[in-house]
């Protein structure tokens, strides 16, 4: 039987990203891509969050984060908010450092009690750090396409790593395009090597952005921090937006800013615990 069987959990979401949380500093277990698919069919999410002892010190947690389909991510957002709120409930603490394989990321509570913010840290705008499978000296807009070469449905992208491959295209109507057709292949497109989250994104005012996005691993979300995160870099770098900017998705709004001071990305936004629970061992019954 999987050592998960009757793990505690929590189910939460930010901003309609559906995130569950399950902590395992005090007796870890490694969670392999067959369990994190199965938990998926029991209490689906889009991605989940394991905490587990910090390698550093000075740190609360070292985070695997799986999406839904048992593949690994480097980073989520909103998926860290919903882990602040979980870890901030039992520490007097004014800010947390966690670990992931994107880096050392550091959350503080928001404006209210289910807001928070967390530092994404610097983009990574290079073809080869995003990582692109060729080479392009600008990666504001990079050759891709979808549709015939003379009426492209969509194209030129921006490219943004945010702890993840970050695909953007800019149009006048996020919900004119059929995102669950084109999400598949464009993720994985072979210019994206390591797979690639899509977005839409149509620019209301410098202030302004709403995006949809398919998010690599989980497909259509109701919102993706590190979508949002990109998405803003990717208009500050274009000049068609402000470097602090409210991003709509779905899901709700969020609050980014990529500060001048340091090029760290800063994603503000709230969360809900939705519910607690137990892992049912049945869910694992199947898992080799």
């Amino acid at each position: 039987m999987s050592a998960l069987a009757n793990q505690n959990f929590a189910k939460m979401n930010g901003a309609g990203n559906e995130i569950v949380v399950v902590d395992l500093r005090a007796s870890p277990v490694a969670i392999s891509a067959g369990e994190a698919r199965a938990i998926a069919t029991g209490v689906p999410y889009d991605q989940l969050m394991a905490l587990y002892p910090p390698k550093l010190a000075g740190t609360e947690a070292f985070i695997r984060i799986f999406n839904n389909d048992g593949s690994e991510a480097g980073a989520c957002g909103n998926g860290m908010r919903c882990v602040a709120r979980q870890v901030f409930a039992t520490s007097l603490e004014g800010a947390l450092t966690f670990e992931t394989r994107a880096g050392l990321l550091n959350c503080w509570r928001g404006p209210t009690p289910e807001t928070f913010t967390v530092d994404m840290g610097k983009p990574k705008l290079g073809w080869q750090d995003i990582p692109l499978a060729e080479e392009f000296h600008d990666t504001r807009a990079i050759e891709l396409q979808i549709g015939p070469i003379d009426a492209p449905v969509l194209h030129t992208p921006s490219a943004v790593n945010m702890g993840n491959p970050h695909a953007i295209f800019w149009v006048d109507d996020v919900s004119a395009y059929d995102l669950a057709r084109f999400g598949p292949l464009l993720e994985n497109h072979p210019i994206f090597p390591d797979r690639a989250n899509i977005s839409l994104a149509h620019i209301v005012d410098p202030g302004h952005i709403v995006i949809r996005t398919w998010e690599r691993g989980a497909g259509l979300t109701k919102a993706c921090g590190s979508a949002a995160c990109a998405v803003a870099v990717a208009a500050a770098r274009l000049k068609r937006a402000s470097r602090k900017v409210t991003i709509t998705p779905p899901g709700g709004d969020l609050m980014i800013e990529w500060r001048a001071s340091d090029d760290h990305v800063l994603m503000t936004g709230p969360t809900e615990l939705e519910y607690e629970g137990r892992f049912d061992p049945a869910l694992f019954a199947d898992v080799a």
